[in-house]
């Protein structure tokens, strides 16, 4: 089970090297960036970055990652339309890596009329053109994949450009540590490492066949928003994921029912050295009352020093998760049909 030749057989379009190479990927967008031009951002007073999907969660983890530091108000924008409070001291950073995200696109032309200052990132598309057409900035990448397997342009890219434009610090040392921390990782989670040494196969075996609930408090809340989508995408199997101490306020009060689902589900908590010390305790206490209802849980702990290393570390991690199940259930983890038939239906039915 899980082993080369199985993996080789599922996997068309590769999805394992996208995950492999998330270290070169990340110190690849941050030069990228590093290169590519600036805008001439004016009393910005709050940022706003739109997206979708797979995109949308480079979004949230930078979010995340630089909120307790971000002299500015930070927000993420999931849907078609925008707040109110978007205006020209806006800066809105669209990311849609097809470039052609309809939400992304209305969102976009919304904060045009609004007045805001707009960047896109993508690998072109139609938002590269509208961004243009309003005197915004498009950049550019090349990186040929599946949009979650990009997460290292569409995280490393506007931290870049925040950086540049002094909205947030310079990130390259937790670059490099990040680097050395998911290499690290390639060496215990790759395909070639056995089951008995391997944690990330060992933790898709459990999932196996069961609903999947992933519960962390931040800095891992978008990390367990990302497992969701991986398992969702990857692993074409359910899951659902909630942020801690929120679910110590109502969610923790319905785990004794129905009893029929409590065999049948697995129960992840995520751990981060970052992480508040309560939230910590809480996330122990959590799972005691999980364990004790007949569940079957796990925990696992973030690695690195840098609050980036710690998300990005969790983040590879679940990547790798989601692909052995993909595996373990015999689908490749790439096709994604349920999104392709949305889209179709809807672009044949346009409003």
């Amino acid at each position: 089970m899980l082993d080369v030749k199985q993996i080789e057989s599922l996997d068309s379009d590769n999805m394992l090297e996208h995950i492999v190479s998330m270290p070169t990927q990340i110190i690849n967008a941050w030069n990228h960036g590093l290169a590519l031009p600036v805008p001439d951002a004016n009393n910005v007073s709050n940022i706003v970055i739109l997206g979708m999907g797979g995109s949308a969660i480079g979004g949230s983890l930078l979010q995340t990652l630089i909120e307790p530091e971000c002299k500015v108000p930070i927000s993420s924008n999931r849907d078609y339309e925008i707040p109110h409070f978007v205006g020209p001291d806006s800066l809105v950073i669209a990311l849609s890596y097809s470039g052609n995200t309809e939400e992304t696109l209305a969102a976009v032309e919304s904060a045009q009329q609004q007045g805001a200052q707009v960047v896109s990132i993508s690998t072109g598309g139609e938002i590269s053109t509208l961004t243009q057409a309003h005197n915004g900035l498009s950049w550019i990448y090349d990186y040929k994949s599946q949009p979650r397997a990009a997460l290292g342009y569409s995280l490393v890219l506007p931290l870049v450009l925040l950086h540049r434009l002094g909205l947030a610090r310079n990130f390259s040392a937790d670059i490099a540590e990040t680097q050395t921390v998911l290499n690290d990782q390639n060496n215990m989670l790759g395909a070639k490492s056995s089951l008995a040494t391997n944690p990330a196969k060992r933790l898709a075996g459990q999932m196996l066949e069961r609903i999947i609930l992933v519960f962390a408090a931040d800095p891992l809340s978008p990390v367990a928003r990302r497992w969701r989508g991986q398992i969702a995408e990857n692993s074409k199997a359910w899951a659902q994921y909630e942020e801690l101490p929120e679910m110590n306020h109502n969610s923790v009060v319905g785990l004794e029912r129905p009893e029929s689902f409590i065999d049948k589900s697995f129960v992840l908590f995520m751990n981060s050295p970052a992480a508040h010390p309560r939230n910590q305790l809480r996330a122990d206490l959590t799972r005691q009352l999980f364990l004790e209802s007949g569940y079957n849980t796990d925990t696992i702990t973030a690695q690195g020093k840098s609050r980036m290393a710690q998300m990005l570390s969790m983040v590879h991690y679940g990547d790798y998760v989601s692909f052995y199940l993909a595996i373990a259930y015999g689908i490749d983890p790439t096709p994604v049909n349920n999104i392709a038939w949305l889209k179709e239906n809807l672009a044949d039915s346009p409003t």
